[in-house]
């Protein structure tokens, strides 16, 4: 019988708390599709001011709001991206950019940091204008923290340097920023600097925040008068959203001061630079990620299996170091079992 239960799967997994519910039960709400949703439209200007952006639009997911803000900038159809080749836009979002916008992405090599190669970025970058026989490029996007490079962050300088590489051609800058808050508690810098050099950015609220739904995307006035009309295309128009953006903005109130202590508890287990940790099995190892993965279910603590030889860890605040120091002593307890010669 399993005794403990500690969901290390993702920071998607957490569920609303006692605040967060009775701020949904009691939120002030009205038709958000006419524009007149009281609690949404705090949200939206509360996450503005603080990404140092004119406005903000709430959207249903993370994948939606990437979307619409590449389908915004590429508003010809045949456009392209530059973008990571393990980005989360290009591996995880099945195809949107290209299936639902009519966008291309040309990749660049991700590095293990999460960054791509300045001069490979500019020299990825075909005209805007535009030929007979290419796409023009007309957006670059970046992902901060990285999270198939392990959560790491990127810096204001290399935003900058991307953010600078964007204006002398001519095209915009768009930032995934799904664990945003991450990158900046763990690099001491406010969001809005991360941001600045970005034209649109989109940070989700049901991850580390812990927010049941949704995320925002931010921009410019206009920008965000475009991604609404691209929003209700893609059905995600809703109306008294207000019960959704209630949670949100108690997250932000209290579970954004938590993320500096899941960082905390996650350099527990290894030296990493935020919430995520990768484990890589070695080759030849009979330690497989499957069988370590179901050994610690057996145990109670589930994570997600990465591939053949790898498996993630996510931390989050309804993670408590007691949580912590069990799993450390599962996976060790599973390392010296697992990796033993069995006897015949």
């Amino acid at each position: 019988m399993v005794m403990r239960s500690v969901d290390l799967r993702s920071d998607t997994v957490t569920r609303p708390t006692d605040a967060m519910r009775e701020a949904m039960c009691n939120a002030e709400v009205d038709d958000d599709v006419l524009g007149y949703d009281p609690t949404a439209r705090r949200l939206e200007e509360e996450m503005a001011k603080m990404m140092g952006k004119e406005a903000a639009l709430f959207v249903p997911s993370g994948t939606m709001g990437n979307l619409i803000s590449v389908m915004v900038h590429c508003d010809v159809r045949g456009s392209e991206v530059i973008l990571g080749d393990n980005c989360h836009i290009h591996v995880y979002e099945n195809g949107g950019i290209s299936t639902i916008g009519g966008v291309h992405p040309k990749t660049v090599k991700n590095e293990e940091d999460g960054t791509m190669d300045l001069e490979a970025i500019e020299a990825a970058i075909r005209d805007p204008k535009g030929s007979t026989f290419y796409p023009s490029t007309r957006l670059i996007c970046l992902e901060n923290t990285h999270a198939n490079s392990g959560g790491r962050c990127l810096s204001v300088e290399y935003t900058e340097k991307v953010g600078e590489i964007a204006k002398r051609h001519g095209v915009k800058l768009h930032i995934d920023g799904a664990r945003l808050f991450n990158a900046s508690i763990a690099l001491g810098v406010p969001v809005h600097k991360l941001v600045k050099a970005a034209d649109s950015v989109q940070v989700c609220l049901s991850k580390g925040l812990g927010a049941p739904v949704g995320s925002v995307i931010v921009g410019s006035q206009s920008f965000i008068e475009k991604a609404k009309t691209v929003r209700k295309t893609l059905g995600g128009g809703m109306r008294q959203i207000g019960v959704l953006c209630a949670a949100a903005l108690v997250a932000l109130q209290e579970n954004l001061p938590k993320l500096q202590h899941d960082h905390k508890k996650a350099k527990l287990l290894a030296a990493v630079e935020t919430n995520m940790i990768f484990m890589d099995m070695e080759d030849g190892s009979r330690l497989t990620a499957e069988k370590l993965r179901k050994n610690l279910e057996e145990n109670g603590i589930l994570l997600i299996r990465g591939n053949s030889s790898r498996i993630r860890i996510v931390i989050h605040h309804q993670i408590t170091t007691s949580d912590v120091h069990y799993t450390l002593s599962c996976f060790q307890q599973a390392m010296l079992t697992m990796q033993e010669p069995s006897r015949t």
